[in-house]
């Protein structure tokens, strides 16, 4: 018999911090459905945001509550801001290094929609990988890998733990507490940045389970993406390069985002992926990021991880450009919780990180929030939890259920969803692609398909009734008139 004081399900920024911060005296497990790389911290580029000081709080929130289009929730984001510099402090006081100048001060870096240079970051482009290094080697619990959750195990309004599918053995695990951190639902669709299995499970069990999400139809797609590539997860081109002077052309040269936006490049996300889509439906032309105001040596120190995959690819950065088009990049909406990270209704249940909604980010994420909204809402959880000392030897059983967890065919439904999500459900959005998007999703939930592949389709369902419920357009949710 398995009992935890608490299960943590998710190795990212927001589970490793939260078991970073639970005592060694705590009994705590964390469960990886992959390799522990294998998360979207890894392949986070830019950076993190924080207020760079007391004065900068009002601004930091004034800038996040702008990108996210009157759609935040103040005292989430104020909560956000106020505790930044305290989670990164005390990353710095545990000894993680970000980037530095000569003098030893930590640089800062400006990024869309930002009105200050206010991003940290280290390994230049490689914050989220030394970010996740950072946290595993400073991790003190158990950690099991190669396991997937399959089911909460929740009775009477309380979770006692999960069922976990660990090398095709199904088996319950009791806890006192479980904290999801499982991230977005980036294999949704046919393009997108994130690690191969963000895949959306932990939201569809949430949906059979009868706990609510919220805002799904918040779904940020990121403008510089290196789609060329046979992958599902494209290659992310971080927005600190246009922050730094990277521009965006068409193939022609012509820097043509100012007539969508006075701010050009720097704009917010959800206005450049729109203009860059409907700039290349009007004319045909293909798009570019270009790097011309790049120094080779500097842009090899500082994004060195893009220098050496593009020279890989045999595109001579800086001073050849890249063809980018926009792509699935993050979840706004998940799964609805407090500012302590609290699923209502549930008690010992928490969710944090991309998989929740905090409403913190509104209709639209600010650049670099992400990793930020990761560290805060783990130490408030894991605050919550430890104040509230929901701890004991009880263990209430649950019989194990043996489902099917896939067949044959649900590979191919599993591709016909991704394609269907990119073409009706991504960056322009018309009532009719929603309703046949629906239609094709109910349809495949009435065949005979396995638990995982159900998963999925419950949470593109709910995106998709989101979207259709939310008429009018506003940050990521743009809903085009049909000709």
């Amino acid at each position: 018999m398995y009992k935890y004081d608490v299960i943590i399900v998710g190795a990212g920024v927001a589970g490793l911090y939260a078991a970073m911060k639970l005592p060694a005296d705590k009994k705590v497990l964390i469960i990886n459905k992959r390799e522990t790389f294998k998360c979207n911290t890894f392949y986070a580029q830019g950076g993190i945001a924080l207020a760079r000081d007391e004065a900068d709080i009002p601004v930091h929130i004034q800038d996040t509550l702008n990108a996210g289009d009157g759609l935040c929730d103040e005292e989430a984001v104020k909560v956000l801001s106020q505790y930044s510099f305290a989670a990164i402090d005390d990353l710095i006081n545990n000894g993680f290094e970000f980037d530095k100048d000569k003098e030893g001060n930590v640089l800062f870096t400006k990024e869309a929609a930002h009105s200050c240079e206010r991003i940290v970051h280290a390994g230049g482009d490689a914050t989220g990988r030394y970010l996740h290094f950072f946290l595993l080697s400073h991790n003190k619990h158990a950690m099991l890998s190669d396991a997937r959750v399959v089911d909460l195990l929740i009775k009477d309004q309380k979770c006692y733990g999960v069922t976990v599918l660990d090398h095709r053995q199904t088996k319950n695990i009791y806890a006192d507490n479980v904290i999801l951190a499982s991230g977005g639902v980036g294999s949704l669709y046919e393009y997108h940045t994130n690690a191969p299995c963000i895949s959306a499970d932990m939201q569809g069990l949430c949906v059979m389970k009868g706990i609510e999400l919220d805002r799904m139809e918040m779904l940020q797609f990121h403008p510089t993406v290196f789609v060329n590539s046979t992958n599902a997860q494209k290659m992310l081109l971080t927005e600190a390069l246009r922050g730094e002077g990277a521009t965006i052309t068409d193939e022609n040269g012509k820097r043509f985002l100012f007539e969508y936006d006075e701010r050009g490049e720097l704009a917010s996300r959800d206005i450049v992926s729109k203009s860059i889509f409907l700039y290349k439906k009007k004319t045909g032309l293909n798009v570019y990021l270009n790097f011309d105001n790049f120094d080779e040596k500097y842009f090899a120190h500082r994004f060195p991880n893009i220098y050496k995959s593009f020279r890989g690819l045999g595109f001579k950065v800086p001073q050849q450009r890249v063809p980018i088009s926009p792509a699935f990049h993050y979840a706004i909406g998940g799964i609805k919780t407090d500012l302590k990270g609290r699923v209502p209704n549930i008690a010992g249940l928490y969710a944090i990180g991309e998989v929740a909604s905090t409403r913190v980010h509104g209709a639209n994420r600010l650049a670099s929030n992400s990793l930020l909204e990761g560290l805060v809402f783990a130490k408030l959880a894991v605050e919550d939890i430890l104040k509230t000392n929901n701890f004991s030897d009880e263990i209430v059983e649950f019989p194990i259920v043996d489902e099917v967890m896939s067949y044959k065919d649900d590979k191919a439904k599993k591709n016909q969803l991704r394609r269907i999500m990119w073409e009706n459900v991504s960056i322009i959005r018309t009532k009719r692609g929603l309703n046949d998007a629906l239609e094709t999703i109910n349809a495949l939930l009435k065949e005979k398909i396995g638990k995982l592949l159900k998963f999925r389709l419950l949470t593109a369902r709910e995106i998709v009734i989101s979207a259709l419920n939310r008429t009018e357009s506003i940050g990521v949710h743009t809903i085009q008139e049909e000709n």
